[in-house]
């Protein structure tokens, strides 16, 4: 299996990997929080929700 891959959620693509060692899949946050919010620039999205928690 390869260990980088793209996967597509309703036409977004997010990046992860998969560590075979762990058995665990990685996703990019920046990825899952763009196909989530829609948002243009989903880092500020990330970083403005930091500075409300």
């Amino acid at each position: 299996m390869e260990d980088k891959a793209l996967t597509v959620f309703e036409n977004f693509n997010i990046r992860r990997h998969y560590d075979e060692e762990k058995e665990k899949w990685y996703f990019s946050v920046v990825d899952v929080v763009h196909a989530l919010t829609g948002s243009k620039n989903p880092t500020d999205y990330l970083k403005n929700l930091e500075s409300v928690m």
